[in-house]
């Protein structure tokens, strides 16, 4: 079966991190650009991290020296460690997975993508 499924997510307070995860069954990550979006109620969704298959990573503005990306290939795992988080990162995280695909077209557009997980909560106390 193939799936994605993140995990990590939870209630941390103004300024303090997290680290979710993605984890791949039924295929393999290394092959794929996976991207990290989140969401807010009411709101479009946002592409804030992506990797290649080349495992360079690119971050939105919005994130860039807060978040990183990071993958375990053997693990057929992908990471998303989030320091420095402020209120207004609270929503719920995607990870997604996409082939063929550079990594800006999938941040820029999420229609492409042939994988989603089902989104993790994560909530920022002011």
């Amino acid at each position: 079966q193939v799936q994605l499924v993140e995990s990590g997510g939870g209630l941390v307070q103004n300024g303090g991190s997290l680290r979710l995860s993605c984890a791949a069954s039924g295929f393999t990550l290394v092959y794929y650009v996976i991207a990290w979006f989140r969401q807010v109620p009411g709101k479009k969704r946002e592409g804030i991290s992506c990797m290649n298959p080349g495992g360079r990573a690119y971050l939105a503005d919005s994130v860039k020296g807060r978040f990183t990306t990071s993958s375990d290939s053997p693990r057929n795992e992908v990471w998303l460690q989030m320091k420095r988080l402020r209120p207004e990162d609270t929503a719920v995280y995607f990870c997604a997975a996409q082939h063929p695909a550079r990594c800006w077209d999938v941040l820029a557009s999420d229609a492409g993508v042939n994988y989603w997980g089902n989104g993790t909560q994560v909530t920022v106390s002011s």
